[in-house]
């Protein structure tokens, strides 16, 4: 699928409107999503505009899916507005497609900006041929405790203002440690941070180079349970798919049997390579020792080495990419093209 448009960039004093098209926890934590916004002004020099969903809790968003889709709607069909950021993720985004007129997004192309659940509004633009980017959203990564990382804001920087991301480079440490949102004076302290070990290549060694595909694979399962804005499987061919998991800390055999579905449904083997992010492996409802987690990540990769081989062997993955669920995060293009080069381990989006 060669059709693609990529929003053109913002610039330094745009608008960018704040919409809440998964879920919200500004109103539960608004000194969160306030700093969030703050950064956005003075990190970005981007002027934040509040759609009506960003006020509005979570409670309400989940009784009003056509009002999130609206949000997203009178967003991108804003004149004055250059881009489009989400609050946070969710669980439930699945239920506004069936609100979106697809020609207003497809007439008004505009660079949006969210990931977990906003997976799906990633897809459905996907479809139209418009590149989104998969993150940063306001309140987990622009109002992350302490300072925001360097690396955050290098690649959201190019994510914001320039035409591409360009070449990856691992984040010189990162963490997974949940921040403690009740207490307002946490924001204060930065979350505990571990070296990054850098990527791990598996599969084939050969260089290959195509449009990104997926999101969170909790989102994608539900995608395809409901068979709602499904990508045509020739679209696919020659695409890399993108995958990696939330903080529900998905068990590594959830994972295995998720992709080999795709494989039994004829999938896995379109894709020409595979870009996984780091997962989580640890969150609010369960901390894990540093040596837990690590079996975590290791069980994951396996997994997924495991089942993409057996259906794709001549597809090269690269694990422990940072973007999704860890951070410093890297806003990658969903739509736009990357190229992946075992021998020189290099990732290079174009």
């Amino acid at each position: 699928m060669d059709d693609f448009v990529t929003p053109p960039p913002l610039e330094r004093g745009d608008r960018i409107a704040v919409v809440a098209p998964a879920s919200n926890r500004a109103t539960d934590f608004p000194h969160v999503y306030e700093l969030g916004l703050k950064r956005l002004r003075a990190a970005f020099d981007l002027e934040p505009i509040e759609f009506p969903t960003a006020s509005k809790s979570g409670a309400y968003l989940a009784e009003h899916p056509e009002e999130r889709a609206e949000d997203v709607m009178d967003a991108f069909a804003d004149p004055d507005v250059r881009g489009v950021i989400s609050t946070i993720g969710g669980n439930d985004q699945i239920r506004i497609l069936e609100h979106l007129d697809r020609e207003v997004l497809r007439e008004n192309p505009t660079r949006f900006y969210g990931y977990s659940d906003n997976t799906q509004l990633a897809l459905t633009l996907w479809n139209l041929g418009i590149v989104s980017f998969y993150g940063p959203s306001v309140l987990v990564e622009l109002g992350m405790d302490g300072d925001l990382f360097d690396h955050t804001i290098e690649y959201t920087t190019r994510a914001f203002f320039e035409e591409s991301v360009g070449k990856l480079e691992p984040a010189p440490a990162f963490t997974d440690e949940p921040g403690d949102w009740a207490d307002p004076d946490s924001l204060e302290t930065p979350r505990g941070t571990e070296p990054n070990p850098g990527w791990t290549w598996a599969g084939s060694d050969e260089r290959v180079s195509g449009r990104v595909w997926g999101g969170c694979l909790e989102s994608l399962s539900q995608r395809f349970l409901v068979g709602r804005d499904l990508p045509d499987p020739d679209a696919l061919d020659g695409a890399i798919l993108a995958l990696e998991t939330s903080e529900e800390l998905p068990a590594h055999t959830w994972v295995a049997g998720v992709l080999r579905a795709f494989g039994e449904r004829g999938l896995l083997e379109r894709f020409d390579g595979v870009l996984v992010g780091r997962p989580a492996a640890r969150s609010h409802l369960e901390n894990r020792s540093s040596d837990e987690r690590e079996r975590y990540r290791d069980r994951q990769r396996d997994a997924i080495e495991q089942v993409v081989g057996r259906y794709n062997p001549d597809a090269p993955i690269v694990f422990g990419v940072d973007f999704g669920h860890t951070w410093p995060t890297t806003p990658i293009p969903i739509g736009g093209r990357v190229e992946l080069d075992p021998t020189s381990e290099a990732v290079r989006f174009e």
